[in-house]
């Protein structure tokens, strides 16, 4: 018997999809409000 463990990765990747679009709408919505006040948007994180 094996005695490796292993897990769904499916479940995983799209919790951290989901993780993600949350991370880019938050990123897109802050260089918005940027652009709207006159400021440039900040790069990356």
């Amino acid at each position: 018997m094996s005695k490796t463990a292993s897990f769904d990765t499916i479940a995983n990747s799209s919790l951290f999809g989901r993780f993600l679009a949350l991370l880019d709408r938050a990123l897109m919505a802050s260089a918005r409000i940027s652009i709207r006040n006159g400021d440039l948007p900040r790069a990356g994180l």
